[in-house]
């Protein structure tokens, strides 16, 4: 199957059974090329008693734990292909996932990205403030899951500037010269979700209390990272999204689900919000006490499927998030496949968001 041509689509406009064929399709073909090419990956399936030459549905195919990621070394394609190594998030003391991209993996993964971000927020690429500071990133053929995100969103940057200086301070004079360098466009805006709320939302509001503040009503901001650290704080996604808009007039902000094992593939917040699968993408809740397919509705393990890795078995993943699925085709946004909401990390389980890994290190 030529995944390409998926390119040509808008990223949510197959129904559910169309969806269903193409992801039959595709996720048999990882499945197979992965048995293929990859030694552990072929003795798991053999050792589960699975033979990917038999035609199934991709619901059915056998998932691996995000966690081997960090146990393993998983990769489909020779050591001299590999030309990118991604790395999750982690506390000091936590293993970290290593995720190799060969040069055709890594290319898909950004063009889809670019696919489904520019479907909220236009063609046009913007005046773009990052909402982290410079240091962050460093090595560029090791990528940490925090230096990624941040190189990814900024394609759509055409000028960027980093909000934060290396000692996680608000560079005020700096984001003051920017804007008024871009008076009147419209601002794309990026970071992480409690590094916002700590570094920026709140010294936004310190100055706004001494009477200094910053229009940002026009602008569009995404964000990610994990939210344990702000409902620790009893910060909801709506309380979060209100006090922007009362600091600085943000009104326009999408959180998005994702993660380092399956980079291009997010889950993005729509209006509603709601997080939304796209036509490569899909999400499957399953029981804890037997891992069988939850309804709409029921909470359960968050499984992630994705069209697009072929230099690592990172296609089909159980994740350690609790999550719901809402409904499918029928989200009153208008966009078409599977909809759902995060409900937080399953107990006991390591932080890997780059907003939570950052606030339990920072430990504030």
């Amino acid at each position: 199957m030529d995944i390409l041509k998926q390119l040509d689509q808008d990223p949510y406009f197959l129904d559910r059974q169309q969806k269903a064929a193409f992801l039959d399709e595709r996720i048999q073909e990882l499945t197979r090329h992965h048995y293929a090419h990859c030694a552990p990956y072929r003795k798991m399936l053999d050792a589960a008693g699975f033979d990917p030459e038999t035609a199934f549905h991709y619901t059915d195919a056998p998932f691996l734990p995000v966690r081997l990621f960090k146990e393993l070394e998983l990769k489909s394609v020779p050591d001299e292909d590999v030309v990118k190594t991604m790395t999750s998030s982690g506390t000091t003391g936590q293993s970290v996932s290593r995720i190799y991209l060969d040069r055709d993996t890594s290319a898909l993964q950004q063009k889809v990205m670019v696919k489904i971000v520019s479907s909220f927020t236009g063609q046009s690429r913007m005046p773009m403030v990052i909402i982290d500071s410079p240091s962050v990133i460093k090595d560029r053929a090791k990528f940490s899951a925090r230096g990624a995100g941040i190189l990814g969103f900024s394609m759509f940057g055409a000028k960027k500037f980093y909000a934060l200086t290396d000692d996680m301070q608000l560079d005020v004079s700096g984001l003051a010269e920017f804007l008024e360098t871009h008076q009147g466009k419209r601002i794309f805006l990026f970071g992480f979700t409690f590094m916002i709320w700590q570094h920026f939302y709140k010294e936004l509001l310190r100055l706004k209390q001494e009477g200094i503040s910053f229009d940002l009503s026009g602008g569009v901001l995404i964000h990610g990272g994990g939210w344990k650290k702000l409902a620790d704080e009893a910060v909801s996604a709506q309380e979060f999204g209100k006090r922007l808009e009362d600091v600085c007039g943000l009104r326009s902000v999408h959180d998005y689900y994702g993660m380092v094992e399956q980079t291009g593939c997010i889950y993005m917040q729509c209006e509603c919000g709601h997080l939304h699968a796209s036509i490569f993408s899909d999400v499957v809740t399953r029981r804890h006490r037997d891992f069988s397919p939850c309804g709409y509705g029921e909470k359960g393990l968050v499984q992630v499927i994705s069209t697009l890795p072929t230099s690592y078995p990172g296609h089909n993943l159980l994740t350690e998030d609790e999550g719901v699925i809402l409904g499918e085709d029928d989200c009153p946004c208008g966009r078409k496949g599977k909809y759902f909401k995060i409900l937080g990390r399953i107990k006991r389980a390591e932080l890997r968001g780059c907003s939570d890994t950052y606030a339990a290190e920072a430990r504030v």
